[in-house]
């Protein structure tokens, strides 16, 4: 049964008055499909995969209002439009117990997250675009960059579009973008912080130029400027570990990281700057692999007297500040400060 409705080329009037009453029209996932002005060729665009990362539905609500026609044509999948309309509008991930529906792109599809992953692939099989761009927020406040699993002149074309920062990683999560390698380019785009207006901004203005440029990929090699961090690491907490964030340790909690930490991201952290505070052994609070499946962890950070430091010098991105993020998925990532890969 499918769980997706379509709409081929949506009626301008009837779309409500802001991107909250737009969702609530549609009542669900949704499949638009644009007629572009070369109609051999589609590209796609995938937003809203996690309920709380509005910019990317909130540009697609621009384009839509505005009345302009794409180059060619484009399929817009908006994913979670029912997490996102939980109260608060916009700030659940996804629903109560829940799977990460960027993390069920592959087998086993065998609950609804996993059967909206699996509806949304043969989506992209039956269109099969030229390229395929899945635009996100990043849980707090940060700069923009672009995620691809391998490196050449296409994935960097698609993020040029967006930003001038490109992470390489192929940590084989489940993630939309794990597809690029096997079927058709595909890259990440988180455009900054979901309370960011200048995320926002930047969404509308990559989608504007993916929409409408002619040509996307590059046809030849082609020195983008692009800043490359590679192989990140991610670092995890163990099973049962508490965290808060505080100025202050508090006693109740296994780790307290300070409320600031989020300024690092993409920042330089010296191994003398101090995270947090954490009681216990670093490896039964934390866990990490490098690209080998070796524990990395001690590469990543260090405890003294209490209180949290890195282990090295290193550069930080994807910073959480929120306590049920960091708990489901991973604190930070991190590559050397060269932006090199960590290996333990």
């Amino acid at each position: 049964m499918s769980r997706m409705q379509f709409i081929r080329n949506p009626d301008t009037s009837a779309m409500g008055r802001d991107p909250e009453a737009f969702l609530r029209l549609l009542g669900g996932p949704t499949c638009f499909f644009l007629d572009g002005d070369d109609r051999t060729r589609t590209r796609a665009l995938v937003t809203l995969l996690h309920g709380n990362e509005p910019s990317g539905v909130m540009a697609l609500f621009r384009w839509l209002q505005s009345g302009r026609q794409p180059a060619v044509n484009v399929v817009c999948i908006v994913a979670s439009v029912i997490a996102a309309l939980e109260p608060p509008a916009f700030s659940h991930r996804m629903l109560p117990r829940a799977r990460d529906l960027n993390r069920c792109f592959r087998a086993p599809f065998d609950d609804a997250q996993g059967a909206l992953a699996e509806e949304i692939l043969e989506i992209l099989r039956l269109h099969h675009p030229e390229a395929v761009i899945d635009i996100h927020n990043t849980s707090g406040s940060g700069p923009s960059f672009g995620v691809c699993t391998h490196m050449d002149r296409h994935h960097d074309a698609l993020v040029s579009l967006f930003t001038q920062r490109l992470i390489v990683s192929n940590l084989g999560l489940g993630a939309l973008m794990d597809i690029s390698e096997h079927s058709y380019p595909t890259v990440t785009v988180e455009v900054g912080g979901r309370l960011d207006e200048d995320a926002h901004e930047l969404a509308y203005e990559g989608l504007c130029r993916y929409f409408s440029a002619p040509v996307v990929l590059a046809q030849q090699a082609t020195d983008w400027g692009l800043e490359l961090l590679y192989n990140p690491i991610r670092l995890e907490l163990c099973q049962h570990v508490t965290l808060t964030y505080a100025e202050a340790p508090c006693a109740a909690y296994d780790i307290t990281l300070k409320p600031d930490i989020e300024h690092h991201n993409f920042g330089t952290v010296s191994a003398q700057t101090r995270l947090g505070w954490a009681t216990g052994e670093v490896r039964k609070l934390f866990r990490a692999q490098d690209a080998s499946g070796s524990c990395a962890v001690s590469q990543l950070v260090r405890i003294v007297d209490g209180e949290l430091y890195p282990a090295r010098p290193l550069k930080l991105f994807m910073i959480t500040n929120n306590a049920a993020i960091a708990e489901s998925d991973c604190l930070f990532y991190a590559v050397a400060d060269d932006g090199s890969a960590i290996c333990a």
